[in-house]
């Protein structure tokens, strides 16, 4: 899986950067053959914010943003969103069409 990790209107420590990499590899293993990850920080109105993006199987896309006073707390408010998505996809599996279970 490829993972990238940008910053707009500033830097991030190299620290809060490995820990990125960690959190969409955990994140990776929730979902149904990932793809790629993203992760963005950014500053708005002097509120860190991040963005995580994470790409699966068949095109499907899950996106959460948080926004903080930090950009470590930014990030730990975006994949608390991601993961709740991703147990919510996990909980209701989409059928295929043609099928004839039940």
């Amino acid at each position: 899986m490829e993972t990238t990790i940008t910053t707009r209107h500033g830097e991030i420590a190299d620290a809060l950067r490995v820990r990125a990499e960690r959190v969409i590899e955990r994140l990776a293993r929730l979902a149904t053959r990932p793809t790629a990850g993203h992760v963005t920080f950014g500053v708005d109105h002097q509120r860190a914010t991040a963005e995580v993006r994470l790409t699966a199987a068949r095109g499907v896309v899950y996106v959460a943003s948080g926004e903080a006073a930090d950009h470590r707390t930014a990030l730990d408010r975006a994949v608390a969103k991601l993961r709740r998505q991703l147990d919510k996809q996990e909980a209701n599996p989409r059928r295929r069409a043609g099928s004839t279970r039940r």
